[in-house]
């Protein structure tokens, strides 16, 4: 690392501006668990949220004073006071001060049209609004970090006035004057030149970046301002924001320590980095998006046969870090596309003695990539990998078989008065179960009546429980024709597994998930999962 470059703050408002992001929302227990989280990575600042503008923030700062924090700095965020008002009797300073954070974070308008067409005031009263802002808070206790609204296009527009309400805040005592592009829509270019200048005219005032992923380039614009001198970056975690989104800090903090070379308070923390982003996707209730460089499920994923080679030959000849850096991991996706380099990995990879030049691997790949190519996929379904090795390579046979079923569905007086009676044919060695079971749908009568024919000579199976259910249509176009792809996770209370079935026959679909469910079980209780 090199040692003369300067810390870099990073300055998280997930709890703010995430929030503003269509489909995201935290109670005020997981704002509070989420900030808990965040200090332990090593946040320099986290913004709650804004006092006065809703009761949960109101809340969650009434919640947050009792918490006590190893490093980060809680930050309540605003806005100036109100034109012509005086900063004293503003009911939203007061707000400010009223959430006791040892740090308020507050914009102003940069852009000369804002001043004039939205406010409704005078550039020289909108100077006065940010400097008598920011001294009240100064001489009231708090840090000020102010926030310089629309000032990439502010200063397109009227360099000299930008840079003017940035020395209104200089004159009140702010720590940080933080460059915002709002619109998210200054390109690399742009922020290199602005920034520069920005740096040089306050050579004693550290400068910070806020922006947006409006023009794809969040992260990008977020780098220039640092290479450029910024030394604090605000952003989110995973991104979440209004509109496209803000800054990704998931993104940016590994690029800064682990590309650039930027010492942070963070830096020892970022193997938790993956964990920090799966934790706030669960607090937001999200689905975790796999594509996210560094911490998505598929960051390190390698599909191709010839990638795959690479890769298990020399690792970073297709992976530009080592994913335990970030707490990611190498995986290998098997598909029509692997070659036998791609199957060996992915029986590495799940602990599995495959000699690649036994004479059935090629057997094997054949029915794998035409199992693939009818719509099974194993990315999320290893169980049911594991179990075609055990068929076609180790030449063991499944310990049952499903002859037949038939499944009923009888709909009584009310629309939800519906039972669903499964009869199926098991064989099991040389002895084939009759059974039957009801339950309120076809896939619970179908579980059921396979666990009665299983459960007398494998009681085991009595363990297995369903802990989630996906389907999926894999061609649209072909409507009630399509094939549709169901996988299963299930657990045994100790182990968590996957299953895939594919058919153009929806019920036939999950009974092959549901019996490789249940043969896998029966094989990690031999030994063989």
């Amino acid at each position: 690392m090199n040692s003369a470059k300067p810390n870099v703050y990073v300055y998280d408002t997930t709890l703010r501006d995430g929030t503003q992001g269509e489909g995201i929302s935290f109670t005020v227990s997981s704002k509070v668990r989420l900030a808990e989280k965040l200090d332990s990575f090593g946040i320099d600042y986290i913004e709650g949220g804004w006092p006065g503008s809703n009761p949960r923030d109101m809340a969650f700062f009434e919640q947050v004073r009792k918490v006590k924090f190893k490093h980060a700095k809680v930050a309540a965020f605003g806005s100036t006071r109100r034109a012509k008002m005086a900063v004293e009797e503003d009911p939203q300073v007061k707000l400010l001060l009223d959430a006791e954070t040892p740090v308020v974070t507050f914009f102003g308008k940069t852009w000369l049209m804002h001043v004039t067409e939205v406010l409704r005031t005078t550039g020289d009263e909108n100077l006065r609004m940010i400097e008598d802002t920011t001294r009240y808070l100064v001489d009231n206790g708090r840090e000020v970090v102010y926030d310089a609204e629309h000032f990439f296009d502010g200063f397109k527009d009227n360099p000299e006035f930008a840079l003017s309400t940035l020395e209104a805040a200089q004159r009140g005592g702010a720590s940080f004057l933080t460059l915002c592009d709002t619109n998210g829509g200054t390109l690399v270019g742009e922020v290199n030149d602005i920034v520069s200048q920005v740096v040089k005219h306050f050579p004693n005032t550290r400068i910070g970046m806020h922006c947006h992923n409006d023009a794809g380039l969040g992260v990008a614009v977020s780098l220039a301002g640092v290479e450029s001198g910024a030394t604090m970056v605000q952003g989110t975690m995973n991104g979440y924001g209004e509109r496209i989104g803000n800054a990704n800090l998931t993104t940016i903090i590994p690029n800064l320590s682990l590309k650039m070379g930027y010492p942070m308070a963070c830096s020892g923390k970022i193997a938790s980095l993956r964990d920090l982003s799966l934790f706030t996707a669960e607090l937001a209730n999200q689905r975790h998006d796999s594509k996210q460089p560094y911490v998505g499920a598929s960051a390190f994923v390698h599909k191709g046969g010839v990638h795959a080679d690479a890769v298990n030959k020399v690792k970073h000849s297709y992976e530009h870090i080592e994913p335990e850096l970030v707490g990611n991991r190498t995986r290998v996706v098997v598909s029509d596309m692997s070659g036998r380099a791609s199957i060996m990995m992915k029986a590495h990879e799940m602990g599995l003695d495959v000699e690649s030049k036994s004479p059935a691997m090629k057997g094997f790949l054949d029915e794998l990539k035409q199992l693939e190519f009818r719509g099974y996929e194993y990315e999320a379904a290893d169980a049911s990998f594991k179990l075609l090795v055990r068929r076609y390579i180790d030449g063991k046979e499944d310990p049952f078989t499903i002859q037949n079923f038939k499944l009923n569905d009888e709909y009584g007086e009310w629309k939800d008065d519906v039972t669903a009676e499964a009869t199926m044919k098991v064989k099991i060695g040389e002895k084939i179960y009759h059974v039957v079971d009801e339950a309120t749908g076809p896939v619970g009568a179908l579980d059921g009546a396979l666990r009665k024919a299983l459960e007398a000579v494998f009681p085991q199976v009595h363990d297995v429980r369903l802990t989630d259910f996906k389907v999926r249509v894999l061609d649209g176009q072909k409507a009630s024709k399509a094939i549709v792809r169901v996988q299963i996770e299930s657990t045994d209370g100790q182990n968590l597994w996957g299953t895939v079935g594919a058919s153009d026959d929806i019920i036939e679909a999950s009974l092959e998930a549901l019996r490789d469910a249940f043969l896998y079980k029966i094989a990690l209780d031999l030994g063989e999962g």
